[in-house]
């Protein structure tokens, strides 16, 4: 049995977290209110920083392979930031497709590896 001990600060961050992407659903929902939208990402971002902890979310945005992702999703976080939140979400969500659909490519690659030994 896996057991999944986390501590306060990893409590926090799903909270956060969980916060973030109710804010970013609530200003979709309100037509892109630009107020909603700005508190959900910094609300997400900070949430994911404190529950995998702030060198696992750097690496995992630096990685060369993540670039085109986490530029997207900077740039539409910076459109939302200035007041151009219908780009900034599609921005955003065209990252976030390309960050973690590589995640889950490795991952795939991950359990073949697994199921399948040589």
């Amino acid at each position: 049995m896996v057991s999944f001990e986390m501590n306060d600060l990893q409590k926090i961050g799903i909270g956060l977290t969980g916060f973030g992407v109710f804010f970013s659903f609530l200003g979709i929902i309100f037509f892109f209110d630009k107020g909603l939208l700005a508190m959900g990402n910094i609300l997400f971002l900070s949430g994911l920083g404190l529950t995998i902890g702030l060198k696992s979310t750097l690496q995992f945005f630096t990685k060369p392979k993540n670039y085109k992702g986490t530029m997207s999703f900077g740039a539409g976080l910076l459109l939302v930031l200035i007041g151009w939140p219908f780009f900034g979400m599609l921005l955003e969500a065209y990252g976030f497709i390309i960050l973690f659909s590589t995640l889950e490519a490795i991952e795939e690659k991950e359990f073949q590896c697994r199921s399948y030994p040589k």
